[in-house]
């Protein structure tokens, strides 16, 4: 008999485990914790769950997973800033800022950013939970998002979400239907994005606020990707990579002695006008320059970046970054990171012309994929069998009609209450902080409302907080950013 009953429970456990594996539509779990930021404890809910995406007729086509953190025993929440988050890719979860910059449990990391086992998270005690209730939102296909298909079993048209106008739209649509839920209209309110996240955000101000009446108070742009640069002609993209190769070298120390023993600080503004005054014109005569130009422009070029004259005259001034993080120390059997150019990397040959694989992010994989899985289950009691997708499936990624940049700005003219902080690591390879200058610089032509950016970089790279100093510092500069944003009573008028 107990043999019998033996057997009927491990058929009833294989019929449990056996189900399809899918995650629920519309869900939420909600915890309570604690914590310490800047000195001063404090309580907090943190609710995880699904929210769907429907379409024209009200069917869910997709449902995106988020974590929603809000201060406790808050009273007055028309006064109590929203900041609604997001990472980039496009493709990418919302992991990298949730648990290693705002949020309040960040993941075990050292000073620097290294990994260190065992794997798990602390707290966070620079997060800005503090001053923000925060949302990070993963679309489509990314963390435990995920299509749904129809009666029939159809999943729907992936152009539905995967290109720059498409999730822009239905994210917007998306973040309204959060806002109604969480009764969060009169709360002031803030986007950040990091690299993809921040031609998303950008769009993501106009349609917020012309498509579903929702007007911000800020946006943050985390290391923005801008691709009105990447696919322009060379001499602007790759003159603009020149003081990103001197902050590489510099970390190095690759430079030569007279510069190596300054600053960074020194030497940047230098190098950043010699990008713009000389080497961009240098690099748009082409073929027609003089050997005279030529030559001197190489030299400076060296002196600036660590690489050899002839490597420069090799590649006719326009040097590749894969080149860059390849050959910059080659002599010393190693390459450099191309998000974050502190991080070195061992190739199988040093002969070549790239490395063989991105130093940076297979360290951060090594240290957030653990944490990730292991905070969503234990400390967020958010259980599913479903893989949490650190890059999701999202291409093709239509990048057609690209109008961020003027959708942000159109947004700032018409909102004067909307301004923007953008944050850089000077060591991110990817998404240069000098290219980000130039967005901004671009983004208002005129210099009407420049006034209404703050610029701040970091010495660290891509995801600068991953630096303990820089994580302190970053959340600093938010909090100041929100401080300084708020309406404190005034009408929003020009």
């Amino acid at each position: 008999m107990k043999k019998l009953l033996l057997f009927f429970s491990v058929l009833s456990f294989i019929s449990v485990q056996s189900q399809n594996r899918k995650i629920p539509a519309d869900t939420m779990v909600v915890t309570n914790h604690s914590t310490t930021i800047n000195g001063v404890g404090l309580n907090y809910s943190a609710t995880t769950g699904t929210q769907p995406v429907w379409n024209s007729d009200g069917e869910p086509i997709a449902t995106l997973f988020y974590t929603y953190y809000q201060r406790s025993n808050v009273k007055d929440k028309a006064n109590r800033p929203l900041v609604i988050s997001f990472n980039g890719g496009p493709g990418s979860a919302s992991v990298w800022m949730h648990v290693a910059y705002t949020g309040p449990q960040i993941l075990k990391i050292d000073d620097e950013g290294y990994p260190i086992q065992p794997y798990g998270i602390k707290s966070n005690p620079f997060s800005i939970l503090d001053v923000a209730d925060i949302i990070f939102v993963n679309p489509v296909n990314t963390g435990y998002s995920r299509m749904i298909a129809d009666k029939d079993g159809k999943l729907p048209d992936r152009k539905n979400f995967f290109g720059i106008n498409a999730d822009i739209s239905y994210l917007a649509e998306w973040i309204n239907t959060f806002v109604t839920r969480h009764n969060r209209w009169e709360s002031p309110k803030y986007l950040i994005g990091e690299s993809y996240g921040g031609p998303r955000v950008m769009g993501l101000a106009e349609e917020l606020q012309n498509s579903q009446w929702m007007y911000l108070n800020g946006v943050i742009l985390v290391s923005p990707a801008d691709y009105k640069i990447y696919s322009t002609d060379q001499p602007i993209y790759s003159a603009l990579n020149l003081p990103y190769f001197t902050a590489a070298a510099w970390h190095q120390k690759a430079l030569s002695p007279s510069l190596q023993q300054k600053d960074l600080s020194e030497i940047l503004p230098e190098v950043e006008t010699y990008a713009i005054n000389t080497l961009m014109p240098a690099i748009a005569k082409g073929g027609f320059i003089s050997e005279v130009e030529r030559d001197n422009v190489a030299e400076k070029m060296s002196l600036y970046s660590g690489l050899s004259k002839s490597s420069i005259l090799d590649h006719n001034l326009n040097i590749p970054t894969s080149f860059f993080w390849k050959e910059l120390l080659r002599d010393r059997g190693y390459t450099i990171g191309r998000l974050d150019s502190r991080y070195l990397g061992i190739d199988k040959m040093a002969a070549g012309n790239s490395p063989d694989y991105n130093a940076e992010l297979s360290s951060w994989l090594h240290s957030f994929t653990p944490a990730i899985n292991y905070y969503l289950r234990e400390h967020l009691d958010f259980k599913t069998d479903i893989k949490y997708n650190m890059f999701g499936d999202v291409h093709p990624w239509d990048r057609q009609n690209d109008n961020t940049r003027d959708r942000l700005r159109q947004a700032m003219a018409q909102n004067p209450y909307l301004k923007v902080l953008v944050q850089s690591g000077y060591y991110d390879g990817a998404t240069t902080y000098f290219a980000a200058k130039y967005t901004v610089g671009q983004l208002d032509p005129s210099g009407t409302m420049k006034d209404r950016f703050t610029f701040k970089a970091y010495r660290s790279g891509h995801m600068m907080y991953l630096r303990k100093e820089d994580l302190k510092a970053a959340n600093d500069d938010i909090r100041m950013f929100i401080k300084n944003s708020l309406a404190n009573g005034k009408s929003a008028k020009y």
